[in-house]
């Protein structure tokens, strides 16, 4: 079982490269870029994985204090697995220690829910992280909601945002970060009664 003292590994899922950037599907780089910036770090080469890592410290000063490790895994989607299950190991972060920032198509967009364990729900980058090392990890899911009319799920993931959409998406990337904090101070069971909608 996990202690306090045990680091945090804190995941946004995503694609890389500039052509992926805007999709959908990244919004977990996007949150995971946002903690960077409040910790005061930037993405470097991981060596040990196919990831990019920040490493600091997130909390308020005294015991809610957390070290954590931010990971943008750099392997596509599909691949999310390996790099993340090199990153637990290399750092020794328990599973219930791991936090999956991903784009969840059966919430309504920028709704928030935060979870332990649990299916894939058809998602590439956790059917991944399932695979290499268990489902007893946190997610936060963010809502995109579900395409429109007949457009196939995969063609609507990897599109941007809508203008619609992007009025909104700093507040709510901004409101997904706060989530993560919370679980990390607070546990899961504050986090969710402020932050499940």
């Amino acid at each position: 079982m996990s202690d306090a003292t045990d680091p945090w590994l804190i995941v946004g899922l995503g694609n890389p490269g500039p052509e992926y950037a805007a999709n959908r599907h990244n919004v977990g780089f996007m949150v995971a870029d946002l903690l960077a910036e409040r910790i005061g770090g930037k993405f470097k080469r991981a060596q040990k994985a196919q990831a990019q890592v920040v490493e600091g410290r997130m909390g308020p000063p005294g015991p809610e204090n957390r070290r954590v490790i931010l990971a943008r895994p750099m392997s596509y989607m599909n691949l999310s697995g390996g790099p993340v299950t090199a990153l637990r190991d290399f750092y020794k972060v328990p599973t219930d220690h791991i936090v999956a920032i991903h784009d969840e198509l059966d919430i309504d967009y920028g709704a928030l829910r935060l979870k332990l364990g649990g299916g894939d729900n058809g998602h590439n980058g956790l059917k991944s992280m399932t695979k290499a090392m268990g489902a007893d990890y946190h997610r936060v899911r963010f809502g995109i909601g579900r395409p429109p009319g007949r457009m196939q799920v995969a063609d609507f993931v990897l599109k941007d945002f809508s203008s619609a959409e992007r009025k909104e998406l700093g507040y709510l990337v901004d409101r997904a970060a706060d989530s993560v904090e919370c679980l990390l101070a607070e546990g899961l069971e504050r986090a969710q009664s402020a932050y499940n909608s």
